[in-house]
């Protein structure tokens, strides 16, 4: 049995398991025991040698424990280590070292030494060597997470106890750190996170994954560290570009990665020149949701329109042609996405992209669903009013003929955005009704992400007039009390009185953004 120090939350599970999937290790564990709120977990792992192939590459799992005893008083993990004396004696002439730690509380120096000293009795004779012991034990306390409690609860819920076997790999967070990377753009995605997410797409040697939005390459840059074949493609091969110096291939030189990332290429998803066959064992993307850079696909807004002729050659046909391009509404990304998914991944791929959602609006019938994808995670990232969900899903079965993609409550969306307008204009429908309660009692309920970017940016319109609604009133109100400063110096009611009565948010100091 084993205890895991984990870190972050609603990712931490997905990548435990896929790591086990990876490395092929029988692991089980109580779901029921299981708590966001704490970084501790205990499994079931049935060698040592597993046990350290399992977090050899992890992100999110910090260390490993064999774990000696557990309880919730020193009293009880005492009786647990003293049951076991033969564990003991491998380590007696071991040079050695003590770590106590608290989760959501501090411990003392002294407090420490204490805790240290109680366990004298496993009769080490070795060094204590606190850089390079042969052996290392934690101590692990969990005080608990509550963000109402004003201090701490005097004793710890449970205490672990065990010999250290091995840590996660944090230091890639450092190495792909986007400050320390040669070309980066507004969408390059967290190193943490694409690291996360090589791990969730099954990431190893000998496997081809595909970014059909690639971007400046983070996905590829991950993924090909632990040893997979790379290849990406974007619609804009600006970004791919870069500038001379700086671009995609400069971080692949970077990193030294020229061996694994095959090649970045510009064309449209929806127009890929992929011939049928089983070619992906991942796909790892963060689809295009408009707020940094607006999503794009080929084709006219207006298809009335046709080609101009210039010089009396059709614009299509002359070498500096471009063509136009037109929005491209994040659930039609997603069906695209969930339709390529199926033909090209091969059976047991994953499909691992990020989900902007609305978060009052957001239910899990948003999830894009095809009948021959199996969702494996969906983990959220919180912003406030919008989050992004982390969606893993694999394929079990050849896709059938006739079999397509769908989005749950995404039907009818036509003039979606029409109405959206009117919503925020305070318009009524076309048949006078208001527009708000036809919405909110319509059976066809729009899922969360629909038309994300319009409501994302009418949240950062109304945040910004509500802090410039905020900043006049606390000038009018500070050239009112200056007034009534100069006419009634002399009167009796502190001036403090009328300030004391507001609410604090009304003299919020900081300017409206411009």
């Amino acid at each position: 049995m084993s205890v895991i120090i984990l870190v972050h939350e609603e990712f931490r599970l997905p990548e435990l398991e896929s790591l086990a999937k990876i490395e092929d290790v029988k692991l089980t564990y109580n779901k029921e025991e299981y708590k966001k709120n704490c970084p501790f977990l205990v499994v079931n792992i049935e060698t040592e040698e597993e046990a350290t192939r399992l977090v050899k590459r992890a992100i999110l799992i910090k260390n490993i424990y064999e774990l000696w005893g557990m309880g919730e008083t020193y009293d009880e993990v005492h009786a647990q280590v003293k049951a076991c004396p033969e564990r003991w004696s491998s380590y007696i002439h071991k040079s050695f070292k003590f770590m106590v730690s608290g989760f959501g509380s501090t411990c003392s120096s002294d407090y420490q030494v204490r805790i240290i000293n109680s366990f004298s009795y496993l009769g080490f004779k070795g060094d204590i060597d606190l850089k390079n012991p042969q052996v290392q034990f934690g101590v692990l306390e969990d005080y608990g997470l509550d963000p109402y409690a004003a201090l701490p609860p005097p004793n710890p819920y449970t205490i672990y106890f065990g010999r250290l076997i091995a840590s996660g790999n944090r230091d890639l967070v450092q190495k792909y750190n986007l400050k320390k990377r040669n070309y980066i753009g507004n969408t390059s995605m967290d190193a943490e996170l694409s690291l996360i997410m090589a791990n969730q797409a099954l990431a190893s040697p000998g496997k081809l994954i595909y970014d059909p939005f690639v971007g400046t390459g983070s996905f590829l840059l991950t993924c090909a560290h632990f040893g997979a074949f790379t290849l990406g493609s974007d619609i804009d091969g600006r970004q791919i570009r870069g500038q001379v110096d700086r671009s995609v291939k400069s971080n692949i030189d970077q990193y030294n990665l020229g061996d694994k990332v095959l090649d970045t290429l510009v064309f449209d998803i929806c127009y890929h020149p992929w011939r049928e066959n089983l070619w992906f064992d991942a796909i790892v993307t963060d689809p295009p949701y408009g707020v940094r850079a607006g999503a794009k696909k080929l084709g006219r807004k207006d298809p009335t329109k046709r080609s101009r002729v210039i010089d009396g050659v059709p614009a299509h046909k002359r070498e500096n042609y471009y063509p136009p391009t037109k929005p491209y509404e994040m659930s039609e990304v997603l069906i695209d996405l969930l339709e390529f998914a199926a033909r090209f991944l091969v059976v047991g791929g994953r499909l691992v992209y990020w989900l902007p959602t609305i978060v009052d609006e957001y239910s899990s019938e948003d999830i894009p669903e095809h009948p021959c994808m199996i969702l494996i995670s969906n983990s959220e990232q919180n912003f406030g009013q919008w989050s992004r969900r982390l969606v893993t899903m694999e394929k079990f079965k050849e896709n059938v003929e006739g079999e397509h993609a769908s989005v749950n409550n995404a039907k009818s969306l036509d003039n979606m955005s029409l109405l959206f307008q009117k919503k925020k204009e305070g318009k009524s429908d076309g048949d006078g009704k208001d527009f708000e309660k036809t919405n909110d009692n319509d059976a066809n309920k729009k899922p969360g992400h629909y038309l994300f970017r319009e409501k994302y940016f009418s949240f950062k319109s109304e945040e910004k007039t509500k802090r410039e609604q905020t900043w006049i009133r606390f000038k009018n109100k500070d050239n009112a009390n200056d007034s009534v400063d100069n006419v009634q110096s002399s009167s009796t009611i502190p001036p403090t009185e009328n300030i004391l009565s507001e609410k604090p948010s009304d003299y919020n100091t900081k300017k409206p953004e411009q």
